[in-house]
């Protein structure tokens, strides 16, 4: 992995107006989103009022091209991580929306840019990404579950997906589906939007609080200014790096959060925590030398070269190995305490699982690797 000099590190470093943005992230985190965070993990609740100040703070749009901002996706990423070093399920709320706005600002549809796009960069507007199928169908792991017939002036689809997340009855999300003639094609579509359901069956050991629904199209009707690409082969090669890097932000805040676990215990177990082959010190070196190649990597995320998507493909594997490696450390470290109901230890390593089977889950990235390196 790349380290940066210290030279190479100040010329990265955020703009003061970015920075702004990271402290105002922060205070949403301390004083917003602390108090919440177990009624997240224990009762399912969605932090809706969070996700809305950290859309006031700017979270959700330094990534976005054509905004007239400086094109930044690690402001995106740090705003991501400071929410993930206390709660996984609210940063993969907010990697769902900054996906969304990622597929928007690089569609080519201009109308999008001028309605939806402003409000989903401010977090106005909520939502999700509906691509884990297609993701995985472009590497030959499942068929595309949704099939679509030409009507006038857009698309009747049918079909469903098991699990789209940061959604609801009014927010906004993207789906792939399938032409007759077999090109396939991306578009949003609205919670409410006809022919659309929302069904919630599932029950998951983390990540209750995030809004994961089923989704079930039935003739839903895709106008053609919902499009984003159509066809998707020169659309999908440009937004997946992004795609992939983004959900770094969930693995940093994951780490150092569990960083921060092993560190509250030194004072009482550090003397026998030490034995440890695994110390938080250990794990702060591996979280630098990680955030170094993604913002490297973040400096060109629509190269679209075989060498570059290799890159974006390690760096996202470790990220997710990584966070789970430093939550099993952290329950380590805490011991008991972190192994009753309410410890924090024991959610960090049910949400940890979470990165790793998250599409491009690590199988899959595996998988990706093998395929692009024969």
């Amino acid at each position: 992995m790349t380290i940066l000099t210290p030279l190479e590190a100040a010329r990265t470093a955020p703009s003061p107006a970015r920075a702004a943005v990271l402290q105002a992230v922060s205070g949403v985190a301390r004083d917003e989103l602390a108090p919440l965070v177990r009624a997240i993990d224990a009762e399912g609740l969605y932090p809706e009022s969070v996700m809305r100040a950290f859309g006031r703070a700017g979270a959700f749009r330094h990534h976005l091209p054509r905004l007239g901002e400086t094109f930044d996706l690690r402001t995106t990423i740090d705003a991501m991580s400071r929410a993930g070093e206390l709660c996984l399920s609210t940063a993969f709320c907010m990697w769902c929306q900054s996906a969304l706005g990622w597929y928007i600002y690089n569609s080519d549809n201009a109308s999008l840019h001028e309605t939806l796009g402003p409000q989903v960069a401010t977090g106005e507007v909520l939502g999700g990404t509906g691509l884990s199928n297609p993701m995985k169908t472009l590497f030959g792991i499942e068929t595309l579950k949704l099939k679509a017939t030409r009507a006038d002036s857009g698309y009747v689809v049918r079909g469903a997906l098991p699990w789209v997340s940061n959604i609801g009855p009014e927010a906004w999300f993207a789906i792939v589906f399938e032409r007759e003639d077999g090109a396939r094609v991306m578009a949003v579509i609205h919670g409410s939007g006809e022919g659309v359901k929302l069904t919630a069956n599932d029950h998951f050991v983390a990540l209750e609080g995030t809004r994961t629904f089923g989704v079930q199209l039935r003739d839903a009707f895709v106008p053609d200014a919902q499009v984003l690409a159509d066809p998707i082969d020169g659309y999908i090669p440009k937004i997946r790096a992004g795609f992939i890097l983004l959900q770094a932000g969930m693995a940093f805040g994951m780490i150092q959060g569990c960083i921060d676990l092993m560190e509250q215990v030194k004072p009482q177990l550090g003397h026998v925590n030490k034995h440890l082959p695994d110390q938080p010190e250990d794990f702060a070196e591996r979280l630098a030398a990680m955030k170094a190649e993604v913002y490297a990597l973040c400096e060109t995320p629509h190269d679209l070269s075989r060498e570059y998507f290799l890159r974006v493909i390690r760096a996202r594997l470790a990220a997710g190995d990584e966070a789970v490696a430093a939550a099993h450390n952290a329950m380590l470290h805490c011991g008991a305490r972190g192994y009753v109901t309410g410890g924090d230890a024991q959610r960090r390593l049910r949400e940890a699982y979470f990165v790793a089977i998250v599409t491009p889950a690590t199988k899959q990235l595996r998988k990706m690797l093998a395929d692009l390196s024969a």
